[in-house]
């Protein structure tokens, strides 16, 4: 598979002399946008993506072939490079082919607003190779921007330290054209990287699983299995230093906001940087649990996040940035030649791994640990890595054996039927019909 990562690297010394590039670049995506939309029962009838644009390009350019076009494109964007004008071209043409779909959908089932003609936004123009940008030094290039009412080159300097970490890490990878953006009140070219990788097809029999529960209180709790059921490892990742900041960081914004001080950019972007700390941390956490014992496959919770926040740990939930621990977990794992996978949420904590039924959590008043019907006292979030682990392994069994094997096995374990009250004692049940078989 491929793997597309993105670098930034910062452009010293220069600020407002890209703004420029960047509206030209965006009144050029709106009048294409509108020709796109004029034309595009036309444009439907031609084939590859390609034709398409070279399609559009015979409508808006003038050429020895075609001197007399549909539209004065030419006068209106004088000197455009060609391949920022193809650039912007497929960004029309993907706003248009995106806000027909919409139309579409909306004429069928015609519920709110309907969809109105897109908008260029906030897209910013690529620095296509040898004709808007070169690489003139290990820190300097030149790119070709809109200055001075003209197409003109400019000569950059780039931060040191982004250039050397592309280089030692990025020297494997294939680089693409990279993006003049604006992040803040600083400019910086976008490197993005492209590279394959072959993920393992070990069979499920053989595999070995890093489940993984992402919880408030405790980052991470993590269980390495095996099919059969068999603890290899478990791990915590409690990152108590970093929470304590985070909360720290929290209540500043609640004291500010008592005083009526609405706007904390300030408080708000150091909140933000300590909780990307704890996603990237416990990620990497993760990541190295798996390299440590050799595991084949990586399951998470499905965590649906949608709907309103209630109670009195809403804030908490607000701040827990489980989709970026499990994106920055799903890059890494690829890369190193691990698969993701994701199984139903319903149940994993409220239900004991040992089959005992639901559990009573807050023992003592920690909430961290649970009782078992039959007595027992337990880590509730370890509960729930055996049963994300043990759901997974019912899954795969179960999707690689003949229907009539199948239908069997439910019959002799009617649990595996309904896999939002699967359990460790499941799988093993699961594993002793197939040992007897």
């Amino acid at each position: 598979m491929q793997i597309y990562t993105t670098y930034k690297v910062k452009i010293k010394c220069y600020n407002h002399i890209f703004k420029d590039t960047v509206k030209v670049y965006r009144n050029a995506v709106d009048y294409l946008i509108d020709v796109c939309n004029a034309n595009w029962d036309s444009l439907l009838r031609t084939g590859s993506s390609l034709q398409r644009q070279r399609y559009i390009e015979t409508l808006i350019h003038t050429t020895k072939d075609n001197p007399n076009p549909k539209y004065d494109f030419d006068s209106k964007f004088y000197k455009m490079p060609s391949y920022l004008r193809r650039g912007a071209i497929s960004e029309a043409i993907g706003k248009v082919s995106s806000y027909r779909s919409n139309l579409k959908n909306w004429s069928d089932d015609p519920i709110g607003k309907e969809p109105s003609v897109p908008k260029a936004g906030y897209t910013f123009p690529s620095m296509y190779r040898t004709v808007m940008y070169n690489q003139t030094d290990d820190y300097r290039a030149q790119i070709k921007v809109y200055v001075r009412n003209t197409w003109d080159w400019i000569t950059v300097d780039l931060r040191k330290s982004d250039m050397d970490y592309i280089t030692r890490h990025c020297k494997d990878r294939k680089q693409c054209a990279p993006t003049l953006r604006k992040r803040g009140k600083e400019w910086f070219l976008e490197f993005p990287f492209e590279e394959e990788t072959t993920l393992n097809k070990t069979f499920v029999s053989d595999q070995t699983v890093v489940a993984v529960d992402l919880g408030v209180n405790c980052a991470a709790t993590v269980s390495v299995m095996r099919s059969d059921g068999t603890i290899l490892g478990r791990h915590f990742c409690k990152l108590s230093k970093e929470t304590d900041h985070l909360t720290h960081s929290v209540n500043r914004i609640k004291k500010a906001q008592q005083n009526r001080n609405q706007k904390t950019p300030r408080l708000w972007a150091k909140a933000k940087g300590v909780n990307h700390d704890i996603a990237t941390k416990t990620a990497q956490f993760i990541v190295d649990v798996a390299v440590l014992y050799s595991a084949d496959v990586i399951v998470f919770e499905h965590l649906d996040r949608g709907g309103k926040l209630h109670g009195s740990k809403k804030q908490r939930l607000h701040m827990w940035r489980s989709q970026e621990v499990q994106s920055i977990v799903t890059n890494k794992a690829h890369r190193l030649g691990m698969r993701i996978s994701h199984i139903c949420a319903w149940g994993t904590s409220k239900l004991a791994f040992d089959g005992s039924g639901i559990v009573e959590r807050g023992v003592d008043g920690n909430y961290s640990v649970c009782r078992f019907q039959s007595g027992k006292t337990y880590n509730c979030d370890l509960s729930a890595t055996y049963n994300i682990g043990s759901r997974y392994f019912i899954r795969e069994i179960l999707k690689s054996l003949p229907e009539r094997e199948r239908l069997r096995i439910e019959a002799k374990v009617p649990q595996c039927s309904k896999r939002s009250t699967c359990t460790l004692s499941t799988l093993i049940s699961l594993n002793a019909v197939l040992m007897s078989a």
